[in-house]
């Protein structure tokens, strides 16, 4: 980057009235990153990068920190910090102080942490005689605390799989509340988590969109019993977590592809594959070799995260466009003697489990350094999208609009969730009907897990929340932002500057994303039972 360009990026940045003083402070760090070169890489890997086949995710020039980080909050707590100059807490108020402290300190790619624990496990053993107003009064001022400090609907928590006193009031205060900050995950064991508190966490996802669901057996299997969910429905090792994340944009890499599937397979996919693996190589030495996070960070000295427990993300999205035009191509006819297309035709869901059978292949048969916490390659990853994306579905998602009926829509996707272990979602939108008989979704969700998802999610029509993906969206905020935008920036200034201003960054991302991502149009469910 030249110089004047630089200044003129900057200069922009100081003067654009609708981000917020943090919001300002981030970018210009990250346009100060990439004044520095990115790790080198291939002339075919760069190739690929300007063709959009293979993106860095906007990560920076020079990664200086884990693109995601989960601290092992559960060995703080017990420990207490030298690093801030904290001991070990002796009650809930100390608790929640301390875990408040600690999020400040904790890097990831959006400045926030999006790893905030499991925090009914880490909550549980500080109850001790508190009544059930008294551990709320409490969680109601450590929500609203993080919220206001880090307003970022990345930033996530975890709860379950079993029941507990922790687990009911972070539901209760959070379908209060109302906020999208934090996110939520709740674990779901067939053998540990009754109905009860699943009907529980469906009434607050029919509130405010959260938590989603995860098949916990199916997550054990692949991770260990110490994962965590962060930030968008990434599964990682808990005292660890990912060095980065490389997209492949399967769409784009076939539209370059000239031929059919075969061609395809045999000349294109392995390299398309190879080249987002040689992107994350250099990613991830130069944070270990060259920043050397690990050598410095506290977290690292005090033992809360460890170099092994970490992995690398192989994410993949745009699979449904990847497989409608690989079909056409072949001219694959699905039923009614029309162009075959995923989601709607068994013959698509055949050739999607074939394609992605062979991209899991090829991730694991690819070393990568500093991977101890996946035996050493990198994880494979269904990529949930980001709000610039056009003409490419997230992850292996059906396109919005093109979803089946509930029953069907299940059957096609939950196939693709094996090969994910580093995460996957689909998201189904209800009818509001839902919220009247919980016990229907929750005998949807078991069904679902049943049939091999390995994330369930949902959000309801009409409720004000919108998922765009792993985060959401207040439709109020949306309304504001596009509002503001557009008035006159003369008008906003004599009227109110803040208006144009959205406090939480991922509301910018959600309304662009609501957009390009054509979000309306996801097909509302009829949930069987539910009107009973």
């Amino acid at each position: 980057m030249q110089m004047q360009e630089l200044q003129a990026l900057i200069a922009a940045c100081v003067r654009d009235s609708s981000l917020t003083y943090r919001q300002r402070v981030h970018q210009l760090a990250v346009l100060a990153e990439n004044a520095l070169d990115p790790p080198p890489v291939s002339p075919e890997c760069t190739a690929a990068q300007a063709e959009g086949v293979v993106h860095d995710m906007g990560e920076g020039n020079a990664p200086y920190r884990p693109r995601y980080v989960l601290p092992d909050y559960a060995l703080a707590l017990s420990k207490g910090s030298d690093h801030l100059e904290l001991p070990p807490p002796e009650n809930l108020d100390e608790a929640l102080a301390f875990l408040l402290a600690m999020y400040a300190g904790v890097p990831s790619i959006t400045g926030y942490p999006v790893s905030l624990g499991d925090l009914d496990t880490l909550l549980e053993p500080y109850l001790g005689d508190l009544s059930e107003e008294e551990i709320d009064d409490r969680l109601r001022l450590f929500w609203r605390t993080v919220d206001r400090q880090l307003p970022d609907a990345f930033v996530h928590a975890g709860l379950g799989p079993d029941d507990g006193r922790a687990v009911r009031a972070i539901l209760r205060v959070d379908r209060e509340l109302r906020q999208v900050v934090p996110n939520l995950s709740l674990r779901v064991d067939p053998a540990r988590t009754p109905d009860g508190l699943l009907h529980d966490a469906v009434l607050t996802a029919c509130a405010d969109g959260k938590p989603h669901f995860v098949n916990h057996s199916l997550m054990v299997a692949g991770l260990g019993s110490d994962y965590g969910i962060a930030s968008c429905y990434n599964s990682l090792p808990a005292g660890g977590g990912a060095h980065t994340l490389v997209r492949l944009n399967l769409a784009e890499s076939v539209r370059r592809s000239p031929g059919g599937m075969r061609h395809y397979v045999e000349n294109v996919l392995d390299r398309d594959v190879a080249l987002t693996a040689e992107l994350i190589e250099a990613r991830i030495r130069f944070l270990v070799e060259e920043a050397r996070y690990f050598d410095h960070d506290w977290l690292v000295v005090e033992g809360l995260v460890r170099r092994e427990r970490f992995t690398a993300m192989l994410g993949v999205f745009g699979v449904a466009e990847a497989i409608d035009e690989l079909l056409a191509r072949d001219g694959v006819l699905g039923e009614g003697g029309s162009p075959a297309r995923y989601g709607r035709d068994q013959v698509a869901l055949d050739v999607a489990q074939s394609l992605l059978a062979g991209i899991s292949d090829a991730v694991d048969r690819i070393p990568m350094p500093y991977c101890e916490a996946s035996a050493g390659h990198a994880l494979l990853h269904a990529q949930s999208g980001i709000d610039t994306d056009v003409d490419a579905t997230a992850g292996a998602r059906v396109p919005p609009g093109r979803e089946p009926t509930l029953y069907e829509h299940i059957r096609t996707v939950a196939p693709n969730h094996r090969y994910f272990p580093a995460g996957i979602s689909d998201i189904f939108r209800f009818e509001p009907a839902v919220r009247d008989n919980p016990e229907a979704v929750v005998a949807v969700m078991r069904g679902a897990f049943g049939e091999g998802m390995r994330d369930f999610t949902f959000d309801v029509e009409g409720n004000g929340f919108t998922r765009v993906t792993g985060y959401l969206v207040r439709d109020r905020d949306v309304a504001a932002l596009r509002e503001a935008a557009a008035v006159k920036v003369a008008a906003i200034r004599a009227a109110n500057a803040a208006a144009a201003q959205a406090r939480h960054s991922t509301t910018t991302l959600g309304s662009t994303a609501i957009t390009n991502q054509r979000l309306a149009e996801r097909v509302v469910k009829e949930v069987p039972g539910a009107r009973d």
